[in-house]
């Protein structure tokens, strides 16, 4: 019988709920036995539920139903849904006054005609341009020729990926990346390498045979480890000597204006990339890249040739929100509120051992014996709170820690509030308390 459709059959008992979240299957020699297979394809199927997002493996304790991923964001769920502590795209309460009062002369006849017309990946000059001042972070300012627009941060991804790593060939990434990235990868030919990290972030021996490094060296996805000073400098040489371009995704980045991306000391070499998803709203998002001169070309073929080019009209939005200020508005009410929720984690999750950078939207939970991640995520789902365990974010499967992302910035301040007392007394409990074993 063909592996897939072993899985499939699995796939089936797992949307029927005849296998829950947080279930062990059985150890592979069992399963085939059970089945009539050969272990090598009990092992195929095992694969197969893993790749799918079904089931997640843990060194030395077995292969686990995981839980099932939302189909969307809580933004659009109604009330009363699941606490949402999976997805981080912030919106706060003022935007929509803000934004509304910015776009009334953009609905003027005469400039909307600008809006409908077709676009290029070099948007327009008054777009380059503000784009570039927005971008600017630490000492580091990007220059208005090198901007490239994309239709959202994860187009971006995609074109520098796409640019620099011919199919086939290897990529480094943190060992914990964003999951995202793994599906660009596969869908590109791309072979991900694990990249190791201490409480710096990424370790500069980097792995032989690369062709591009992948990094998100500001508030860390989902680590919330933002790169010190010398280890971005021991990086860019590390870089500079393999002679390797790096990707550098600084979609956190505004949170953290302080810091300069890696383009500051290797701009030769680095791509920067950013969108307003998080800045703004999902549902008004904008992708930038900012290429050095080197590099831009091929990247702006990327990004045409994949059809990843932002529209014209949203790219006229973006302008003017950058343009008027209102943008900025945004940004630093998000900053304030960002550091409001990690002051409830510091209060709600004391004692527990969570990595938090106090600017953060997101925060990493290194979860207590006996709990396993994917019963953790079980357990709190089962209390209507959706979290993150971190084989979501795992390059290589099966090395997750026991851990789990919490992503703050969907709900209320005090529904949040609420929740994180919820999970804590979550984790003081048992698997077994819990309903869960």
């Amino acid at each position: 019988m063909d592996y897939r459709t072993i899985a499939d059959s699995d796939a089936a008992d797992v949307a029927a709920g005849r296998l829950r979240p947080g279930d062990q299957l059985p150890p592979q020699r069992r399963f085939a036995r059970q089945r009539g297979i050969a272990v090598s394809t009990a092992a195929r199927v095992y694969g197969e539920l893993v790749r799918r997002g079904l089931a997640v493996g843990e060194t030395g304790r077995g292969t686990y139903i995981r839980a099932a991923p939302k189909p969307e964001s809580a933004l659009a769920e109604p009330a009363g849904a699941t606490v949402d502590l999976e997805l981080n795209f912030p919106v706060l309460p003022e935007q929509p006054g803000l934004i509304v009062a910015s776009l009334g002369p953009v609905l003027r006849p005469d400039l909307l005609v600008q809006g409908l017309g077709p676009s290029v990946v070099t948007g327009t000059a008054e777009a380059r341009a503000e784009a570039a001042r927005v971008l600017a972070r630490g000492e580091w300012a990007p220059d208005a020729g090198d901007v490239v627009f994309t239709g959202n941060g994860r187009q971006a991804i995609a074109a520098a990926m796409a640019a620099l790593v011919p199919a086939g060939e290897r990529l480094g990434v943190e060992a914990l990346t964003y999951p995202v990235v793994k599906g660009i990868a596969a869908r590109l030919g791309v072979t991900l390498v694990p990249l190791e990290m201490d409480s710096s972030g990424v370790v500069p021996d980097l792995p032989p045979r690369l062709r591009a490094v992948y990094l998100q060296p500001v508030l860390h996805n989902p680590l919330g480890v933002t790169m010190p000073a010398a280890r971005r400098a021991e990086l860019a040489e590390a870089v500079r000597e393999r002679d390797l371009p790096v990707i550098d995704d600084g979609i956190n980045g505004f949170l953290r204006p302080d810091v300069a991306p890696l383009a500051e000391l290797a701009p030769e070499r680095t791509i920067v990339l950013d969108s307003l998803s998080k800045r703004l709203a999902p549902g008004m998002t904008l992708g930038f890249a900012v290429a050095p001169p080197v590099l831009r070309d091929r990247l702006a073929a990327a990004v045409r040739s994949g059809g990843w080019a932002a529209a014209q009209f949203p790219l006229t939005v973006a302008t003017r929100l950058m343009a008027d200020g209102t943008l900025a508005k945004i940004e630093a009410a998000k900053r304030d509120d960002a550091m409001a929720r990690q002051e409830l984690v510091r209060t709600r999750l004391a004692g527990f051992s969570v990595r938090a950078d106090p600017r953060a939207y997101h925060c990493w939970w290194q979860l207590p014996e006996p709990w396993r991640a994917e019963t953790f995520v079980a357990a709190a789902a089962r209390r209507g709170i959706a979290v993150t365990p971190a084989a979501a974010f795992a390059v290589t499967p099966g090395r997750a820690p026991t851990a789990v992302r919490l992503a703050l910035a969907s709900p209320r301040l005090d529904v949040l509030a609420g929740a994180l007392d919820t999970l804590a007394a979550l984790a003081r409990s048992s698997p077994e308390d819990s309903g869960i074993e």
